[in-house]
């Protein structure tokens, strides 16, 4: 990542069942506790019926086929505006479905409409242009500080103030590694989907490939919700931005599989979103969220690298963070990050596995991590840090269970912490580092080395209580003070054999 949803429609997808599995499991309740029963929550998505999910097929006054409209379909010949002639109509009708049948469609800008569904037959690809004059962009509201990026906003599917609307099918979206010279970096091209303003959007069962910048990008946008959907190549898989008081609320990314060269799930100002069910695989974070989320849960997901897709920019395959939580880690923003629940989550030879990190202007709540294992974490550890003057408030990590690799040296242990960049960098302890909590419980958490480090195991500042119950481990010859704390208020160990806190 750089810096940078009337009448519904005949054949919209329902976000009915969402909507059951939020109130059964009680996610709009604000638990303090916040373990919510989310064991049943892959249960319920494989239970619901087709039927619930798919609308009836339109009536045929609303269907609309764009080779009816000119489109040629053999990769060669521009389509935009057939496509875009169709689209037109079945707004015109009141909404309905037009449908891509097999074939290449070369195309610059597709406008999305309200009440319209477009759908990939099995075998249809829309494949964008190369020409960057075919690309249109929509308004950003000036509020927003991404306003004044410009052409930056262009995409190969653009909406701007939709409602009802849906893309879905078997087929494949294809950004075609767009390269703009003048772009970002020297380098990027358009978008592949982008929308502004808009509300009750549904993408299903497509796939995405070789954005030439993210392959999907919404801002100040409701009510979203991205299922099955497989993102291959390209910058950011999912992007979205809200602002301040005017955050992306309810946004469901469920089922996808990424491939990325940037960061998997990206952005900020978000309300009420839930990552749950997905394979992530990166070259460079799997979520990271740069600015304030409230109610955000991520549930039953497998992050690993390294990356299938390399980093477009550097050509590193190299997988950073699982998840990188870092509001104002990028430019300031203002607000909390609060009631996050990380929930039955498995890495694989990442950076770190989770970091979290606040800057001034921003506030940390609520976070709780449970059920997280990892093996081959090669650069960091488990931070959680608060570099403004305001703590991070709660954090609790249960059933955790991480393998570092381990090897670090007793002179790393003897380094000054410095203020976070913008990725996960070598830390003084190798399992667990805070600085400026003031309530943290570790329950059940398992640490080992696959090489030893002469690194403490855990090193605590600034932190008000911290509560050990039930942690274990790699002991290192020579290493005498695994746990190390400074200015730390109070201390509770129980069912561990970890010494007493040696101060620093």
């Amino acid at each position: 990542m750089s810096r940078r949803k009337g009448r519904t429609s005949p054949d919209r997808l329902s976000r009915e069942p969402a909507a059951q599995w939020r109130q059964e499991t009680g996610f709009h309740d604000n638990q303090s506790d916040m373990r919510v029963p989310l064991r049943r929550l892959t249960r319920v998505f494989c239970l619901i019926p087709l039927s619930l999910i798919v609308r009836p097929a339109a009536a045929a006054e609303h269907l609309f086929n764009i080779r009816d409209h000119g489109a040629t379909g053999d990769g060669l010949t521009p389509d935009t505006t057939a496509i875009n002639q169709a689209i037109e109509a079945c707004a015109r009708a009141g909404g309905g479905q037009v449908r891509f049948p097999p074939g290449r469609y070369l195309s610059g800008t597709v406008h999305l409409h309200s009440h319209v569904t477009l759908f990939f037959d099995a075998g249809a690809t829309l494949v964008g242009t190369t020409n960057l004059n075919q690309y249109q962009q929509p308004t950003v509201p000036d509020f927003m500080p991404e306003a004044k990026w410009g052409k930056w906003h262009r995409a190969l599917i653009v909406g701007e103030g939709v409602e009802d609307f849906a893309i879905a099918g078997q087929g494949t979206i294809d950004g075609n590694k767009v390269f703009d010279p003048t772009g970002e970096e020297h380098m990027r091209g358009p978008h592949t989907i982008a929308f502004v303003n808009c509300r009750r959007f549904t993408l299903r069962d497509v796939s995405i490939v070789d954005a030439g910048n993210y392959a999907i990008f919404f801002q100040v946008s409701d009510d979203v919700e991205i299922r099955n959907v497989k993102i291959t190549g390209g910058w950011d898989g999912v992007h979205f931005r809200g602002g301040p008081d005017h955050p992306c609320r309810n946004v469901d990314i469920l089922g996808c599989r990424f491939y990325t060269g940037d960061d998997s799930i990206a952005g900020r100002y978000w309300d009420n979103v839930v990552i749950s069910g997905c394979i992530v695989n990166s070259s460079c974070n799997g979520i990271r969220l740069i600015g304030p989320a409230t109610r955000l849960i991520v549930n039953d997901c497998l992050f690993y690298g390294p990356g299938l897709q390399p980093h477009r920019s550097s050509n590193r395959t190299n997988m950073l963070s699982g998840i990188n939580l870092q509001p104002g880690g990028w430019d300031k923003t203002q607000g909390a990050l609060d009631d996050v629940l990380i929930s039955r989550v498995t890495m694989r030879k990442v950076a770190a596995p989770v970091t979290l990190t606040m800057k001034t202007g921003n506030t940390v709540g609520r976070v709780t991590i449970s059920g997280l294992s990892a093996t081959g974490v090669y650069r960091s550890a488990l931070s959680l840090e608060s570099w403004a003057d305001a703590p991070i408030t709660n954090v609790a990590l249960r059933d955790v269970q991480i393998e570092f690799d381990g090897g670090g040296t007793a002179e790393q242990a003897r380094q000054s912490v410095k203020s976070p960049g913008v990725d996960a960098r070598p830390l003084p302890s190798w399992g667990i580092y805070a600085r400026n909590v003031e309530h943290l419980a570790l329950e059940d958490i398992r640490l080992s080395l696959a090489q030893e480090d002469a690194r403490p195991v855990v090193l605590a500042d600034r932190v008000k209580e911290l509560n050990l119950d039930n942690f274990s481990y790699t002991r290192v010859p020579g290493v005498t003070q695994p746990l190390v704390a400074t200015n730390v208020g109070k201390v509770n160990l129980r069912n561990t054999d970890v010494p007493g806190a040696a101060s620093r």
